[in-house]
């Protein structure tokens, strides 16, 4: 009888090694390789500017203006989100999630067809798109998924749209090296996680699990059995644990977009756990040392970081260090509520 020898994972060997591909240990410089590495699965926009701090938590030199370079684009990715990801990657995070079914493409090749027309007219806000192709704005989402549209979002109002020219990636390859690149910065994971997190359906990520399964491997984890990419087994031996390292990590950042019992590894606490994914809008991560350690939010030139265990202060002090460092198009934030 053959024996098929499981690899034994345990929380800190999983969380270190995701910390490490974040890259959240130490910052990238800064440079166009960087910004691509950092967006490597994606970076979340939803809430106004999330993805520039989840810049600045991976690359040094990070300015307010970061998440503009010409090297990265921002349009509605997974779960038809606002995520800020690279030009070069745009085929990831658009036609990789087009929907298996006919119904679901024809929709979302209908409504790319009806936009890009209407801005060849000279239709300029998407209000006014919905108004005279007779749906909700909202709706153009799903044409996202065509690889043709880009969008602008400050916040303030609705993304402004443009068009651009379909990626040359064929969707089929393009959803596998999706896959890929969630299994190498959240792995261990498994098919529903990844449905979960791209917005696909279980049945379209279990196809695409099946499809990789010969670069997979099995490992057994806290929450059950699990796949690593067979090339990334041996980064998960490394015993490097960070030091004096402390970042805040904006709400949805890619380290804790997680669901269901996947935050569980993350935070242990329920509590806790109920206090940085809340019912509404997330707050922030606070990371000290390799631990979520707490929760941040901003308002203003206020920022309110809320720790969940007494903190040194030596910790405080780097804390309040990296809420200066916030790259924010105003003054760096004057008044910090550290409460712990």
């Amino acid at each position: 009888m053959n024996c098929v020898l499981v690899l034994l994972l345990g929380r800190d060997q999983i969380l270190r090694r995701r910390r490490a591909v974040a890259p959240l240990d130490r910052r990238l410089p800064a440079g166009v390789d960087g910004l691509r590495r950092a967006a490597w699965i994606g970076l979340q926009d939803s809430v106004p500017r999330a993805a520039l701090l989840s810049i600045h938590a991976r690359v040094d030199g990070t300015t307010s203006e970061s998440w503009e370079d010409p090297s990265l684009v921002q349009v509605w990715g997974p779960r038809y989100s606002v995520f800020v990801v690279a030009a070069a990657d745009l085929a990831l995070f658009t036609v990789a999630l087009l929907p298996d079914d006919r119904r679901g493409r024809e929709r979302a090749e209908r409504l790319a067809a009806q936009l890009h027309d209407l801005l060849a007219g000279g239709v300029e806000s998407l209000d006014e798109a919905g108004r005279r192709a007779g749906v909700h704005p909202n709706a153009f989402r799903y044409a996202a998924a065509t690889g043709t549209l880009l969008i602008r979002w400050d916040g303030a109002r609705r993304p402004t749209i443009s068009a651009c020219p379909p990626p040359a990636t064929d969707p089929g390859e393009a959803r596998l090296e999706l896959a890929r690149r969630y299994l190498h910065v959240l792995g261990p994971t498994t098919a529903a996680s990844f449905a979960r997190w791209s917005g696909l359906s279980a049945s379209s990520s279990e196809a695409v699990f099946s499809a990789l399964r010969s670069s997979l491997v099995p490992v057994s984890t806290p929450l059950g059995d699990a796949w690593i990419l067979a090339s990334d087994e041996a980064s998960f031996r490394a015993e490097v644990r960070p030091r004096g390292v402390v970042r805040l990590l904006p709400s949805g950042d890619a380290y804790f977009l997680l669901q269901g019992p996947d935050r569980e590894l993350l935070v242990p606490d329920p509590d806790h756990r109920a206090e940085l994914w809340t019912p509404r809008v997330w707050p922030g991560a606070l990371l000290v040392d390799g631990e979520v350690a707490g929760t941040w939010r901003r308002a203003g030139r206020r920022v309110r970081v809320q720790a969940w265990w007494d903190l040194s202060a030596v910790d405080r002090e780097r804390i309040a260090e990296e809420v200066m460092a916030l790259p924010l198009p105003e003054p760096s934030p004057a008044i910090i509520d550290l409460i712990a």
